[in-house]
Parts: structure tokens; sequence; C-alpha cells
């Protein structure tokens, strides 16, 4: 009618514990390889590309507006060049990509070779010089 009750040896509900947390531990460590280390390193390399905005770059806003850098502030804005004398003022931390490397801004020559006319063959086509 009654069973016998016995009791359990001391210790024997520290494994069990050990056991029912371990699921638990591996899926935060699997969370943590697969989702906060990846985007960690996105932020460190979007703040590196930030940090090495110059003037004339070409780069892409949050928005989606597409300009030349002309001037960068001291105080995180950047002056952007949309269309030809129009002339915004962005955050830097709205810019999503840097499209276009800018060209040095002194004792640049290489655009002046670009721009010179082409010369005149014998038989009245362009060549390049």
């Amino acid at each position: 009618m009654i069973s016998p009750a016995y009791a359990q040896a001391p210790g024997a509900g520290a494994g069990d514990i050990f056991g029912m947390l371990f699921p638990l531990i591996l899926v935060f460590v699997i969370f943590y390889l697969l989702v906060f280390r990846p985007q960690q390193k996105r932020m460190k390399e979007h703040q590196a590309m930030l940090d090495a905005v110059k003037r004339g770059d070409t780069v892409v806003t949050a928005g989606g507006i597409i300009g030349k850098v002309v001037r960068i502030g001291t105080d995180g804005e950047l002056k952007v060049e949309i269309a030809d004398g129009v002339q915004v003022r962005v955050l830097k931390s709205t810019i999503t990509d840097v499209r276009g490397k800018g060209e040095p801004v002194k004792g640049d020559t290489s655009k002046d070779k670009e721009d010179a006319p082409a010369e005149s063959g014998a038989n009245g086509d362009k060549t390049a010089a």
C-alpha cells in the first residue's frame, strides 16, 4: 500500500543542473559567434570607412543621395555636392558607402591631361595624344 521512500544521494542534483544549463549556454555561444561578433566587425569596418572619408570622395547617404564630398566639418558634418552648384550638409554617420575615391587635392595634373583636346590625324579622325 505505501511504497517506501528512498533518499537521494547528496550532490546528485548538481549534475542535473549542469545538464539543464549546458544547452542554454551552448545556444548563447553559438548566437554570439554567428550574430554579435560579425555585427561588431561590420561596425568597426564602417567606422574606419567613415574616418577615411576625404574631400573628393563620392559617397552614398542613407537616403540614397549620391554626391561628392566638398568639405569635411569638425562637428561630424560633411558638405556634399549633389549637382552642379548644389551643396547639402549631411551628417557623417549617415554615409553608408564610399563609391569612388577622390583624387589628391593639390598637385593633381592627371585631370589636365584628360581634358586636353585630341589631335587630328592625317585622315581627319581624332587620335589620342
